[in-house]
């Protein structure tokens, strides 16, 4: 049992890597499109020319791809190959059921496993040639499938509509409690369902021509990516070669509020990351309400400051945000082992 503790986290680290490409290409040609595109107060992201719509379309294709990549390779870690088509299915299903990243996880551990206690049957051998093609995949999609719609549906759909009853309750209290709050659930799951609840939310408030409430979201959007991005760069030990790669992109993507870009830091390391981005985008949220940041487009990040009022405030909040993410998660996180062994493995050989 203790073994296969350990073993969680190197499945865990299997689905990023194989993400982290997913989450590049769809983040930068995202970020690129809205970037050289711009966005308009009231609107958003505008994009009319058809080939940044283009840019924008093949960027979205491989963020729809994201979730079940991670799924499928956790299940692929966990099982091998008869691992793979069921996570996969089940990455799907929790993109079809809004469960965000965290429910790809949850659908990948789960497909994996069951695919790997069916690979342990004792089955006769005219049967084995089937079992790894047919019998397993099939035998493991519709569990994790069953699993997912009739376990975890209806639970995440009862949330997610509790969840906007609670904030509009909350919307005539007091202004840096409901942002702290907002900030924290921007951050939680990087554009899953919890994330959506709060920006739609936000989104909504424009139309009635109330800004405040876009504005601090505006900015806990972005803190996700830049925070972990700066925190790659301030202690490059703690991480490993991929997760530093990634934190390049997660700049890119943070400058055009794109909260995917944490994704990978997240999928990783949960319970060092997932509280680090929280405090960090609820902080930055509530300094963006104090110095009353408003923003006009349904979108996040420094690429809205031309329809930002406060744009000073706004540029401290990312700035206060970043700071408190990137120390954080760098005081909890311990440096990485892996590199090291590697280094010393290739020393060795030479």
């Amino acid at each position: 049992m203790k073994e296969e503790l350990k073993r969680i986290r190197e499945y865990l680290m299997t689905g990023v890597s194989y993400m982290i490409p997913i989450v590049v290409i769809g983040g930068v040609l995202i970020a690129f499109s809205i970037a050289l595109s711009g966005v308009q107060a009231g609107k958003g992201a505008v994009v009319t020319n058809p080939v940044l719509k283009s840019m924008m379309d093949i960027g979205t294709a491989s963020f729809s791809m994201m979730v079940p990549v991670l799924a499928g390779f956790i299940a692929f870690g966990i099982a091998d190959r008869p691992g793979l088509a069921p996570g996969l299915v089940g990455g799907v299903l929790a993109n079809q059921l809004k469960a965000g990243f965290l429910g790809g996880i949850i659908a990948g551990f789960i497909a994996g496993y069951v695919a790997r206690w069916i690979k342990s049957w004792r089955v006769p051998k005219n049967l084995r040639p089937i079992m790894p093609i047919f019998v397993i995949p099939l035998l493991s999609a519709l569990i994790v499938g069953f699993l997912m719609i009739y376990v975890l549906g209806n639970p995440i759909s009862s949330a997610m509509t509790a969840m906007t009853n609670w904030l509009k309750s909350m919307s005539t209290g007091n202004a840096v409690i409901l942002a702290m709050i907002m900030g924290a659930m921007i951050a939680f799951d990087m554009g899953g369902p919890v994330n959506k609840v709060a920006f739609l939310f936000a989104a909504a408030m424009i139309g009635e021509g109330v800004y405040t409430i876009m504005g601090p979201v505006a900015v806990a959007i972005c803190i996700p990516p830049l925070g972990m991005g700066v925190a790659t760069l301030l202690a490059p030990n703690k991480y490993t070669k991929a997760e530093k790669e990634a934190g390049y992109g997660a700049l890119a993507m943070g400058m055009i509020g794109i909260t995917e870009g944490a994704i990978p830091f997240a999928a990783a390391d949960p319970l060092r990351v997932i509280p680090s981005i929280m405090v960090g985008s609820s902080i930055g949220a509530a300094v963006a309400a104090i110095g009353k940041v408003g923003d006009h487009a349904p979108h996040g990040g420094p690429i809205v400051l031309p329809v930002v009022d406060n744009k000073i405030m706004f540029i401290v909040a990312v700035l206060i945000g970043i700071a408190v993410t990137a120390l954080m998660v760098n005081a909890l996180k311990k440096p990485v082992i892996e590199e090291v062994e590697d280094e010393s493995e290739v020393a060795e050989q030479n």
